[in-house]
């Protein structure tokens, strides 16, 4: 049976786990590589907040074939689309026909994934897509994962969220007006620990930062599903490596 030459979007949180569970239960793909976008210029993981160290260390976890695209500190849109091209051409050039997002219901996301990697044939899946994002937390938890809230949009989560483990009080804590999986940005995470990995990923809990960003000047530019007109501040939760004695 022929397998699907596969990669997957690897954000380092929560969903991205879970989607990439369910991918490796299904015998028509084949997994064998991760790419994760980093800001250059802090040296984390772009959005999250997290450092580098722990994600290599979570991706040695997972045992996958990994690469990044390295950001400038604040993108355009045009420089984040001219870096992923040369990156889907040189993973179709290797024999790659899928690619794999963890979206749960955003259309507009999605529409925009395939329209851009249709271009170069490569045709994607979305493990998690239309599912009930309580349901899916749920499950998630359920199923033995364990991740850390790192960054809060701080109009929306107060600084008491970051740093606060995924369980069922944190569901029950959230406000209404949160989605339960974060799924328009409400809160990144990192997941570390779960069936997926060889071995949990160890680290401290540093310090909290408080940070605001402009918002975009161009429409294009603007990540967020609800427009950005004002600036915007978030809540990060540091991340501290630990050496795995284990």
């Amino acid at each position: 049976m022929h397998k699907h030459k596969t990669y997957f979007n690897w954000s380092s949180g929560k969903d991205a786990a879970l989607a990439l569970y369910y991918l490796l239960q299904d015998k028509n793909y084949s997994v064998e590589h991760l790419i994760t976008s980093i800001n250059a210029h802090h040296n984390r993981v772009s959005m999250h907040g997290l450092r580098r160290e722990l994600l290599q260390q979570q991706i040695e976890a997972l045992g996958i074939a990994h690469s990044t695209i390295e950001l400038a500190e604040q993108p355009t849109m045009l420089e984040y689309e001219a870096l992923m091209k040369a990156t889907v051409v040189q993973l179709q050039q290797n024999g790659f026909e899928y690619a794999t997002f963890g979206d749960i219901f955003l259309e507009d996301l999605k529409q925009y994934r395939e329209n851009q990697l249709a271009t170069f044939n490569i045709k994607t899946i979305f493990p998690l897509w239309k599912k009930d994002t309580k349901q899916l937390l749920n499950e998630f938890i359920e199923l033995g994962f364990k991740a850390i809230l790192v960054c809060t949009k701080a109009d929306l989560l107060d600084a008491s969220f970051a740093g606060r483990f995924i369980d069922k009080e944190f569901i029950k804590d959230l406000p209404p007006n949160v989605d339960v999986c974060g799924e328009n940005g409400e809160f990144h995470t990192f997941c570390f620990d779960g069936p997926i990995f060889e071995n949990p990923i160890p680290f401290t809990i540093g310090d909290k930062v408080y940070r605001e960003y402009k918002a975009p000047e161009k429409k294009e530019d603007n990540c967020f599903t609800t427009p950005q007109k004002n600036n915007m501040g978030f809540w990060f939760c540091d991340l501290l490596p630990l050496e795995n004695n284990g």
